[in-house]
């Protein structure tokens, strides 16, 4: 099995951070730490076909700077008795050196601060992240900036009704990999499956269909039944108390981040299957429209359709 860590650490993603998270994870579990210094914005600096001194000095000033927070946050590391070892790249796909890194290291995680996309960039599905979630192998922790709980909350986001092809071994991987890092901190695990009410699609096809109406209270009642059978039967496989268990209506990406909120969470671990650009486009994908809202971490367990 691995014993690696990959961290990707990006001068404009809070790295003290990012890489404090990294090492925590190296150290809990006995891993090697990788850092990844991704910077391809002072190589662009550089690389200017008009040759500017002024380009040149902002990009050896700011350098100087990035070698000097590389520096405090590696040797605070170290000072932990993580095994560290730094490659640097200023190639300006990151996505593509982020994969080719996780390949060749085969990291149980590949950490990495992230920010709030644009709309632009939630439109073209562009970001660095929307690729990573896409069709990266590895679990993906996005780190945010904000101080974890003690005790934290860990949630696990499952969907044991299977929906948008999701294989039903990703549930039980989404609740393992919880409840390991749950314990690993003294943490609190909770499970959270959401579901939507037929309530604004009863509505409109009353509309569309008078005088016929459909029995949206029933049909609500039994849903709820079906989904909260299904969640149980998850929880009884994967171990998992009743009082740990939590089933709420909504669109995902609007409940998942709320819940996350109110309950004062430190990481969601939620899953993400591999798609085409295309498809991912056309039927969405509950962790990249949720991303921006999370207050929290995030950790993308990847799955493939069955």
């Amino acid at each position: 099995m691995s014993r690696n860590i990959l961290c990707v650490v990006e001068f404009d993603r809070y790295p003290d951070i990012v890489v404090a998270r990294a090492a925590w994870l190296a150290s809990s579990r006995d891993c090697n730490l990788h850092l990844l210094v991704s910077d391809p914005v002072t190589d662009f600096l550089g690389d200017s076909y008009v040759y500017l001194l002024e380009s040149q000095d902002i990009a050896e000033s700011i350098r100087a700077s990035q070698e000097e927070t590389l520096k405090a946050v590696v040797a605070s590391v170290e000072q932990a008795g993580v095994q560290v070892e730094v490659n640097r790249s200023r190639e300006r796909n990151v996505a593509e050196v982020i994969r080719r890194e996780a390949t060749a290291r085969q990291p149980l995680f590949v950490v990495k601060g992230t920010h709030y996309h644009s709309p632009s960039e939630r439109a073209s599905l562009d970001s660095v992240d929307w690729e990573l979630i896409r069709d990266l192998d590895y679990p993906l922790w996005f780190v945010k900036p904000k101080e974890w709980r003690d005790p934290p909350v860990i949630i696990a986001a499952v969907d044991p009704v299977n929906a948008h092809d999701k294989p039903a071994s990703l549930d039980h991987r989404i609740i393992d990999m919880a409840r390991a890092i749950a314990d690993e901190c003294g943490g609190t695990l909770k499970v959270l499956h959401t579901y939507q009410r037929l309530a604004e699609i009863g509505q409109l096809a009353t509309w569309a269909m008078k005088p016929v109406k459909l029995p949206i209270k029933e049909l609500d009642k039994k849903m709820r039944a079906e989904h909260r059978k299904a969640l149980h039967v998850l929880a009884e496989t994967s171990n998992v108390a009743d009082k740990a268990l939590h089933l709420l209506p909504g669109r995902a990406h609007e409940v998942l981040p709320a819940f996350a909120m109110q309950q004062g969470a430190s990481l969601v671990v939620m899953g993400a299957l591999a798609r085409s650009k295309l498809k991912l486009r056309i039927i969405g994908s509950t962790a990249a429209r949720a991303l921006d809202h999370f207050h929290c971490d995030v950790l993308i367990a990847h799955g493939k359709p069955e």
